[in-house]
């Protein structure tokens, strides 16, 4: 799977797991998650660079939809919508 530019996606939720490595960043991603209602997005900033693989298999494996990946210097933004 290719990574997926975006912008401005409207989220509902943020989680900064910047600093943080594999798998904590999806961990904490996964309770954020549990957290919100069907159909709402949450936003995850990550720093660790297999990130944005981990969290398309992560998306792959739950069935909730990942909306989109931004790249940056500083990391990558995943914008995940609850199923």
């Amino acid at each position: 799977m290719s990574l997926i530019m975006t912008t401005d996606i409207p989220f509902d939720a943020e989680l900064d797991a910047s600093g943080l490595t594999c798998p904590l960043p999806i961990l904490k991603t996964k309770k954020a998650l549990n957290a919100l209602a069907s159909g709402q997005v949450l936003k995850v900033v990550t720093t660790d660079p297999g990130a944005p693989r981990d969290f398309q298999a992560f998306a792959v494996q739950t069935g909730n939809a990942l909306l989109g990946q931004q790249e940056a210097d500083a990391g990558c933004t995943h914008y995940l919508k609850r199923r």
